[in-house]
């Protein structure tokens, strides 16, 4: 009987070693230009889970990036720029419903990081579909106290050598919810930023997506990967 028990219990200690959740979950975006993989923030969670719900149902499918500014982010995610004729003004289009700013210190707008698009509403509420992935680039310290003046929050130290040395866009910072991050693949980024665009900065030649949310087999792997 002992010997069963020990046997039992080690069954269901492995069976929970296999179940458990991954740490992070991750999604990755393919283009024509190549694609990209991006962990999700925990520290966001109503962002994340409806980036997860959106995805799954295959919402992501078929939409363009639409908007691209080399230097700064190109953005994706409009419904309405699935079957959008060429020309086409986008970026109106959305699903219904925003989701609450979940502003984090420790999140900003540094190269490669996923952030919730919005119109002007004063309480910063996000759009239930449409985003952002940041290219950026490098400031100086003078740009950057020039930025912090329009901030309303202070740039730490260690940000402040981020955007010095990798890049991003600081003076969206703290007003748009930052709810993920480029860990593979930024160069598809910086390719899709370059594209030639007409005024509207939408791209003269369309670029749709697929996004995919990641098994949890690969999501453990990316988190061992970046130990995390």
């Amino acid at each position: 009987m002992k010997k069963f028990f020990t046997l039992a219990l080690l069954l269901v200690t492995i069976t929970s070693a296999f179940a458990k959740a991954p740490k992070n979950q991750y999604v990755r975006i393919k283009t024509s230009y190549g694609e990209c993989i991006i962990r999700l923030y925990n520290e966001t969670p109503q962002h994340r889970d409806n980036f997860i719900k959106l995805a799954k149902k295959g919402f992501y499918n078929g939409t363009l990036f639409h908007r691209v500014i080399q230097g700064f982010m190109i953005q994706g995610g409009d419904p309405d720029s699935k079957n959008a004729k060429p020309g086409v003004e986008l970026g109106n289009g959305d699903v219904g419903y925003t989701i609450p700013a979940e502003f984090r210190d420790s999140l900003f707008h540094k190269r490669g990081v996923l952030a919730a698009a919005r119109d002007d509403n004063p309480q910063k509420a996000s759009s239930g579909c449409q985003f952002y992935i940041v290219e950026g680039k490098r400031l100086t310290d003078a740009e950057l106290d020039k930025q912090q003046l329009k901030l309303d929050r202070k740039i730490s130290g260690a940000q402040r050598n981020y955007y010095k040395t990798v890049g991003g866009v600081p003076h969206l910072d703290g007003k748009y919810t930052v709810y993920g991050e480029v860990v593979s693949g930024i160069d598809m980024v910086d390719q899709v930023a370059a594209v030639k665009k007409d005024e509207n900065d939408r791209p003269l030649t369309d670029i749709p997506m697929t996004v995919e949310v990641l098994s949890k087999k690969e999501c453990k792997q990316l988190d061992k990967i970046l130990n995390l």
